[in-house]
């Protein structure tokens, strides 16, 4: 019998096949740039081995995963960003999530707090609990988690140049409740480096403040073995412009300097390595994103364990959180969000991510609604009961297309990496405004396609409408900050002021003389050191930082 096996190779395929028919598009790109071709097959893969390139889910080099089961075993942490107004109104939203059945509370915290004022600092005036919640005493920390027990709960707090003493007050509330620190499981974003690549939230110049962010990693490692003191996170870099590579490798880079900064201390890296965490964006091109997680994973393997040497396999294996896309979200046919998040979640599961946030409808508008948010937390849950997509291990391994969509962005993320060595490090860098100008020009460059119509959104430059739709909206009030400030003068009016100086000036001769911020910020805190007393310690000790304007 005559065999079927068809002897053609692609070339030959294109000639003979494909090469005739019509296209709709002149080129085809992912969203970043990269080229796609209209078929990839085994002989785009090289010399690509299986066995190297990809293992076994929980093995080296764990490009399927970090977990032998993966979502077999566990489902993906469900978070749903949450933080407005008053502590009371985030802890009423945090109940009703957890009523929705979410099993991980994230906070979002307002401008005051992210850069480090009190909600009565003139600075904050117009701002106390607009974009997130308003945190600046362990007493309105307290209220943020009423009712919810900190022994049970992961929580995750986003939040850099003020994480030291956002995170104190967490640790100091849960000593007062007596829940011990071998129970208190979460993560803390305090990724300082790409505030000063990307979101620009900062207090400090860059080099005390990874110092900080170090002293955090040490003593989580050290005193709360279940927190992750770290979530490295790419998300922001991504929402300013980057490419897919460009976000993995800024992002690997980042933690490889924390790595370092403390290895340079004499932190036996296995100590800390296996809590280190990650943070991604998934943005819209499907294939992408999921080839983005995978080579995450095999290239921090790689770099942990042959660059930095760690020893233990827990410490080569990148767990990472995601978050789909805010920067893709439309004002224009807000419902369409919807059906955008819902792939960029399916994306993000498909890709082996270990916990995952989905974006509301209306988040392009105001904070979220709670409907808008129901809907956001029922799209994963869909994902996870009845689409099947997590009743087997990376589906995709051994797709053509998106192993080499995987090399691909590997290998575009290790010339950026060794780019980044060429600077001396990731300070030098950011001194010379490399990752900045390389992500300007990124944004540029898709801006100037999707003014052209070569980019398409829809609702925006095509299929468009000039019906109006509107959706209800979050407002937050004045009297959230009248209420707020009054709070504060009354919680100072009655901590014991004497313990407060002791505690600051504790605190200056830590930051002077390099010792753990953390050693006494727990303390300071409980006494009622505020987040905006805190953070001028450090403009007073390490001064402040200013952009360059390299963009």
């Amino acid at each position: 019998m005559a065999s079927s096996r068809n002897s053609k190779n692609k070339s030959e395929w294109i000639e003979q096949s494909y090469g005739s028919q019509k296209e709709r598009l002149k080129e085809y790109t992912t969203i970043s740039g990269t080229e796609v071709e209209a078929l990839a097959d085994a002989s785009d893969l090289g010399s690509f081995s299986p066995e190297d390139s990809l293992g076994y889910p929980g093995e080296f080099p764990f490009t399927r995963g970090v977990q032998p089961s993966m979502y077999r075993g566990r489902l993906w942490t469900m978070r749903q960003f949450a933080g407005f107004g008053s502590p009371e109104d985030t802890n009423q939203r945090f109940h009703y999530l957890i009523e929705q059945g979410i099993n991980g509370l994230s906070t979002a915290f307002d401008m005051p707090t992210l850069m480090g004022y009190d909600a009565d600092h003139p600075m904050s005036e117009g701002e106390v609990g607009r974009e997130g919640v308003s945190i600046s005493s362990i007493d309105d920390m307290d209220r943020l988690f009423t009712g919810i027990d900190l022994g049970q709960v992961s929580t995750s707090m986003t939040i850099n140049c003020t994480a030291a003493p956002v995170l104190a007050m967490y640790f100091a509330l849960a000593r007062r409740r007596g829940v011990p620190f071998s129970k208190v499981d979460g993560t803390i974003q305090n990724d300082i480096l790409k505030e000063f690549i990307a979101q620009k939230e900062w207090i400090s110049p860059p080099e005390p403040s990874v110092r900080i962010t170090c002293d955090i990693i040490e003593y989580c490692s050290r005193e709360v073995p279940r927190f992750n003191p770290v979530s490295v996170s790419g998300y922001h870099i991504r929402e300013a412009g980057s490419t897919a590579a460009q976000e993995l490798a800024f992002t690997i880079y980042d933690g490889l300097a924390y790595v370092e900064h403390l290895q340079e201390r004499g932190v036996d890296i296995d100590s800390f390595a296996p809590r280190i965490s990650f943070f991604f964006d998934v943005h819209n091109d499907f294939f992408e994103e999921i080839a983005k997680f995978r080579a995450a994973r095999r290239l921090w393997a790689n770099l942990m364990k042959n660059r930095c040497g760690a020893k233990d396999p827990k410490s080569w294996r990148l767990r990472t959180h995601a978050q789909t896309a805010g920067v893709s979200l439309t004002a224009q046919q807000p419902v369409n969000n919807v059906a955008r998040v819902a792939i960029q979640a399916m994306a993000a599961v498909l890709g082996g991510t270990q916990s995952l946030h989905t974006n509301s409808m209306d988040e392009t508008l105001s904070l979220p609604t709670e409907e808008a948010v129901t809907v956001a937390l029922r799209t994963q849950q869909i994902i996870a009961e009845e689409t099947g997509v997590a009743n087997t291990i990376d589906p995709l391994a051994g797709s053509y297309f998106v192993e080499k969509l995987t090399n691909e962005i590997e290998a575009e993320a290790v010339s950026f990496i060794e780019k980044l060595d060429s600077y001396g490090g990731m300070i030098e860098a950011i001194d010379k405004g490399y990752p900045q100008m390389e992500i300007a020009e990124a944004s540029a460059i898709f801006q100037r396609e999707l003014e052209k119509g070569e980019r398409r959104i829809v609702g925006v430059n095509c299929y468009g409408s000039d019906e109006e739709v509107a959706i209800p909206t979050l407002k937050i009030g004045k009297a959230i900050e009248d209420d707020q400030k009054a709070r504060l003068k009354s919680f100072k009016e009655k901590r014991d002021q004497k313990l407060v100086e002791e505690s600051l000036t504790k605190l200056r001769k830590s930051c002077s003389e390099q010792l753990n911020v953390m050693d006494v910020l727990v303390d300071a805190v409980d006494v009622g050191v505020t987040v905006g007393e805190v953070s001028d310690c450090f403009r007073e000790v390490f001064g402040t930082y200013s952009d360059p304007g390299f963009i």
